[in-house]
């Protein structure tokens, strides 16, 4: 008889416990509840970002707004700066439940402005209000991520949350195409805040349970930085009046222009690292690399509906379509530069995904040739999100090696700023070239969804947007060769 049977067993030794339970992962019964809550919450995010470029072609052009094209997308971005200052230090001082709460309804509410606006100005204030919504929810995630989860773990939800732009970036497109088509663009925002709320129903008791309150509830509440909210103010006000004098073109535009750089350069100065403006090795050129590169692929990608279905008469749908590759490629890139392997090599990498991103934009425009291929700019855009896919995954991750732990969250904020207002400063660039060659007329001559042909076509309005902003990109190419410190 074996001796490992019961009954030779002794019973007088003492009974040995179980083994432990395997650590929980994101999905254990402990954190499911929230990380789906909070999944959710990014990838409704994810797709109005990718949704509203499909459809705004239509939108502008049915509310007479084609010359301030442009402000629709910028406008999110500059009241975003402001929001996310203000969400960082509201998230230390009382917990992250009430800036995401408040950052979700105002989310919502932007979204039901801008789809029910009457004119081009109320769908620019319901997008404003979106940038406040956005600016709030993206910090305080950060903030519950680092309260909430085990930093074993952290990695794994951090992952969740790019690979919740993935699938927006395929679909999003082209749902925003069909629904823009057969419904008409309005649904494309006042349908989005039904959706939110079922990870509200998730997210925030989870929250409430397991990172509500300030960090540290014995202590006194650290007071609001006044310092810092009044240069997020400024600068979120200086890119608004920069982005206004470059859409009004008038010599008395240059009152607002000056005020808003007043507004601008010290706030720059304050929020964003020494040096930054100047690519100093290290930290200050990754935190100004993220700005260049997103900065230049967001200014070119918001025109490239526009282009298709104003210059080559696609549909929404079918314009959609030729960005919906890129997110496959953009995880890719991100994929690529994760390899362990790869390491050594990742600041030549970064400048050859600069490079990538310089020629898909300065190849894009080539689609107002009519000889030329209406599917070379999907291909184009794939290449340029392969490339941005590398650099924006490693900004990332050179900004935490090279911060210390205690100025890991001034940096990431600095990071955020950078790549919002260079989203607004180019943006607003971009604009003011496309409406001073005409571009403002580019809607007169289409009509009906699928647009009707090239008749009355400004090519060079949206040349003056795309070569720049390659120009933009290949400076950042320069930038990426600076981002090791030495």
């Amino acid at each position: 008889m074996s001796v490992l049977e019961p009954r030779d067993a002794d019973v007088t030794a003492p009974v040995v416990d179980a083994a432990p339970a395997p650590p929980e992962g994101v999905l254990g019964r402990t954190y499911r509840a929230l990380s789906i809550g909070i999944v959710s919450v990014v990838l409704l995010i994810a797709f109005e970002a990718t949704a509203v470029g499909t459809a705004m072609p239509v939108a502008a052009r049915e509310l007479d707004g084609i010359p301030l094209y442009a402000f629709a997308f910028s406008a999110y971005f500059t009241t975003s700066l402001f929001a996310m200052v203000l969400s960082g230090q509201w998230a230390d001082r009382s917990g992250p439940l009430a800036p995401l709460a408040s950052g979700i309804g105002a989310f919502g509410a932007g979204l039901l402005l801008s789809g029910t606006a009457g004119g081009m100005w109320m769908f620019l204030l319901g997008r404003a209000v979106q940038g406040i919504g956005g600016g709030l929810v993206i910090v305080a995630l950060y903030v519950v991520i680092g309260r909430a989860y085990p930093e074993r773990i952290r990695p794994a939800i951090m992952a969740a949350f790019s690979a919740a732009w993935i699938v927006p970036s395929v679909v999003g497109p082209l749902a925003s195409g069909t629904v823009t088509e057969h419904l008409g663009w309005r649904w494309v925002f006042v349908g989005i805040p039904v959706l939110i709320l079922l990870p509200l129903g998730l997210a925030l008791p989870a929250i409430r349970r397991m990172a509500s309150g300030p960090a540290d509830a014995e202590a006194d509440p650290e007071p609001f930085d006044r310092r810092r909210i009044r240069l997020a103010l400024g600068i979120s006000l200086g890119a608004g009046l920069l982005q206004y004098a470059g859409q009004d073109l008038r010599w008395l535009s240059l009152l607002p222009a000056a005020a808003g750089a007043a507004l601008l350069v010290p706030a720059v100065r304050g929020l964003l690292p020494t040096g930054t403006l100047r690519a100093a090795r290290g930290l200050p050129a990754v935190v100004l690399l993220r700005g260049v590169a997103a900065g230049a692929f967001i200014a070119a990608e918001s025109f490239v509906p526009l282009m298709l279905v104003t210059q080559r008469g696609l549909s929404p749908t079918m314009a959609g379509l030729s960005l919906a590759a890129g997110g496959l490629t953009w995880a890719l890139g991100s994929y690529v530069l994760a390899r362990p392997r790869l390491e050594p090599h990742r600041e030549a990498l970064m400048v050859g995904g600069m490079v990538l991103v310089a020629l898909a934009i300065a190849a894009a425009p080539g689609v107002l040739i009519e000889a030329v291929p209406v599917w070379t700019v999907a291909v184009a855009w794939g290449v340029g999100c392969f490339g941005m896919g590398m650099v924006i995954a490693s900004t990332s991750v050179l900004l935490l090696k090279l911060s210390a732990p205690k100025e890991a969250g001034a940096n990431s904020a600095a990071l955020q700023i950078s790549d919002g207002l260079a989203n607004v400063l180019l943006l607003a660039g971009g604009g003011a070239a496309f409406a001073a060659l005409g571009g403002g007329a580019v809607g007169a001559s289409v009509h009906g969804p699928a647009g009707s042909g090239t008749a009355g076509s400004h090519p060079a309005a949206f040349a003056a947007v795309f070569l720049p902003m390659a120009a933009v990109a290949l400076v950042g190419a320069w930038v990426a060769s600076r981002v090791r410190a030495r």
